[in-house]
């Protein structure tokens, strides 16, 4: 895991490289990579490579990056991992390539010379790669196939820069720091800006599965390289309808999955909740381990309900792992939202990001490196209640005639006002997304109309469009299953949900404490061949997740596998009612110069406080979504 940043001044308008300012832009990111940095600057210095490394596979100096080829033709920065690199290297050195190291990155560099671009589809792993073609002149950006790692660009002055971290970016001087005003409307309904987007006007963060080529001239060319439904060998349809067939593919997978992802040279361990993956993720690993795996949980103080720990414990205990612990209360939110605000780049109001930076601390502290986590899995197999609550919103109520809709939402405006009822029943009566988000958004688009004052609202389009976007998408490519209403949210939520908000969420808290965390469930095979297995198998009897449930039997107890599901989060309803956080709370909601601007409608952002003070209501998602978002515009644009 490191930090990388690039300059291709192909136009060179404003002067050339400057190496000083890389080394800015590098500085900014230390967090990344506490362990070695490195600047490398063309010969006419019309492009530059910065780079901050953190140690996990070949500690030597032999890592050291940007790193080239023995021609000095083709150079690279590289942050992630390629848990195949041995099996490539092996390929790469019968073509007679001669290694100066045991690194993935080396790898990396050799793959791109022999197969070209092809090479990409032959990478497991998480990647975000910027490579420098001197041959070509081109310079070429490329994401992994799910998002685990960013990529950040710009293209501004006749020059485009890139970076792990928006951070870095914004170092360098001919970059601006302007909101964008779109991507505000959307993060006011995502928790976060979209693929694509950020909040930074001119600022783009490269899609999951996607790359990116820019030339000598300055032209941009974009492409996608993999998607979930695109991948239709490898299995007979009859297969993927057995349940016995599917436990055992999966046990293979995940097993296999979870092998590949120990590969390090630094101690590792798992963040445990005590949930089914989480606890899967341990049972996996200790089956392969002639130690004790290292654990990490993280709970509140005096929250009882709102803590996981008796079941972690659970979990440590059965299967003799060395487990850590961590506790934290509001007071520890408080002196910490300002740093993970700086860490989160553009604001991401997951309130998990709280207790997902204290576990990785906490793990740091320990002395474990790399870390593995259970996202993805919940998406993959339908383990959110929404899925299915919004199944039965589709098939009994969207499929209505329309003017049925049409007659009832008058009705239900007047009596629900802008609670989210009504906004079901307004994308019913406008024919709008079927679907909106894979959560409860912050503020719906009713409620958008009440929060921002209408002269904000002018030549803004409907965040519905992103979700809009993604169901098109899946309709019309050329794959061999059947285009469900299920699968479209799976597949909406795996491009922007998770790849922008939980994944980033992961990224940003774990580097930020210089900790690697490591997604077995995110094995691009695992994606694949969940994708193509049918709904009746995710959601079975109103079990959600059900074949990786059935999956898990046997491997771990059946008490961890049938409880009611908790996930990660904060406590932030209680908190943000009285004590530390509310004060500080209404402190910054009084006192932002966004919020007190002419963007937004300053008596119903106090109306929302007030109602959940008093406990009438709650707001809590809505407030910690305004808090982050004046706490980051403090630091990041009025700076």
């Amino acid at each position: 895991m490191c930090g990388i940043v690039g300059i291709y001044n192909y136009s060179q308008r404003q002067g050339v490289v400057s190496q000083e300012v890389l080394q800015k832009m590098t500085s900014a990111i230390h967090h990344r990579g506490p362990d070695d940095d490195g600047i490398y600057v063309s010969e006419n210095r019309s492009v530059g490579l910065g780079f901050r490394r953190l140690s996990i596979i070949d500690l030597s100096e032999a890592g050291h990056q940007p790193m080239s080829n023995p021609e000095k033709t083709i150079w690279i920065t590289f942050n992630g991992e390629i848990y195949n690199h041995k099996e490539l290297r092996h390929d790469l050195e019968s073509k007679g390539y001669h290694y100066h190291s045991r690194t993935d990155t080396e790898t990396i560099l050799y793959a791109y010379q022999e197969y070209g671009l092809a090479f990409i589809e032959k990478l497991y792993g998480m990647f975000g790669i910027g490579i420098w073609d001197v041959r070509s002149e081109q310079l070429i950006l490329i994401r992994d196939r799910l998002g685990v790692k960013p990529i950040y660009y710009t293209q501004q002055n006749g020059a485009l820069y890139y970076a792990s971290e928006i951070k870095a970016l914004i170092e360098h001087p001919d970059i601006s720091r302007e909101m964008d005003n779109q991507g505000l409307y959307d993060y006011l309904s995502f928790y976060i800006t979209p693929p694509d987007q950020t909040l930074f006007s001119g600022i783009n963060k490269l899609e999951a599965g996607h790359y990116l080529i820019v030339d000598k001239q300055g032209t941009v060319e974009k492409k996608q390289y993999w998607d979930i439904p695109d991948q239709t060998k490898g299995y007979d349809p009859q297969d993927l309808t057995s349940e016995e067939f599917c436990v055992r593919e999966l046990r293979q997978l995940l097993r296999d999955s979870i092998r590949l992802r120990m590969l390090a040279d630094v101690p590792f361990g798992v963040l445990l909740s005590g949930g089914v993956d989480s606890s899967l993720n341990v049972a996996l690993m200790s089956e392969q381990m002639d130690r004790p795996v290292q654990t990490f949980s993280v709970g509140f103080k005096n929250l009882e309900n709102h803590n996981e720990l008796e079941h972690a414990r659970f979990v440590a205990e059965r299967f003799q792992t060395n487990h850590h612990e961590a506790l934290i209360d509001e007071d520890d939110a408080v002196d910490f939202l300002e740093r993970m605000v700086w860490h989160q780049d553009e604001p991401n109001a997951d309130p998990a990001c709280v207790p997902m930076f204290f576990v990785s601390k906490l793990a740091r502290e320990a002395g474990t490196i790399v870390v593995q986590v259970g996202e993805g899995a919940d998406e993959e197999f339908s383990g959110y209640s929404h899925y299915q609550q919004e199944l039965r919103y589709y098939n009994q109520f969207y499929k209505l005639p329309q003017i049925f809709h049409r007659m009832v939402y008058p009705i239900i405006r007047s009596l629900k006002g802008d609670q989210p009822i009504t906004e079901y029943v307004r994308r019913s009566a406008e024919r709008d997304t079927p679907f909106f988000y894979g959560a409860i958004p912050t503020f719906g688009e009713i409620q958008k109309r009440s929060l921002l004052h209408s002269a904000s609202l002018q030549n803004l389009n409907s965040s519905s469009r992103v979700s809009l976007k993604y169901f098109q998408q899946l309709d019309s490519s050329a794959h061999g299953v059947q285009v469900d209403h299920l699968r479209r949210m799976i597949y909406y939520d795996m491009k922007n949900r998770l790849a922008e908000l939980l994944l980033m969420r992961v990224d940003k808290m774990a580097m930020a404490v210089s900790v690697e965390a490591r997604v077995p469930f995110l094995d691009h095979r695992i994606v694949e061949f969940a994708f193509r297995m049918p709904g009746n198998l995710k959601i079975k009897n109103g079990i959600g997740k059900y074949i990786l449930k059935k999956a898990a039997e046997g491997i771990i107890p059946n008490e961890t596998i049938y409880r009611s599901k908790q996930g990660l989060n904060s406590p932030i309803a209680e908190w943000m009612r009285k004590g530390s956080l509310a004060t500080y709370t209404k402190d910054i909601l009084n006192s932002s110069s966004l919020l007190k601007g002419s963007l937004f409608n300053e008596k119903y952002i106090q109306a929302l406080y007030q109602k959940h003070v008093r406990g009438t209501a709650n707001h809590s998602k809505q407030l910690w979504s305004l808090l982050i978002l004046a706490l980051w515009h403090k630091q990041y644009i009025e700076r």
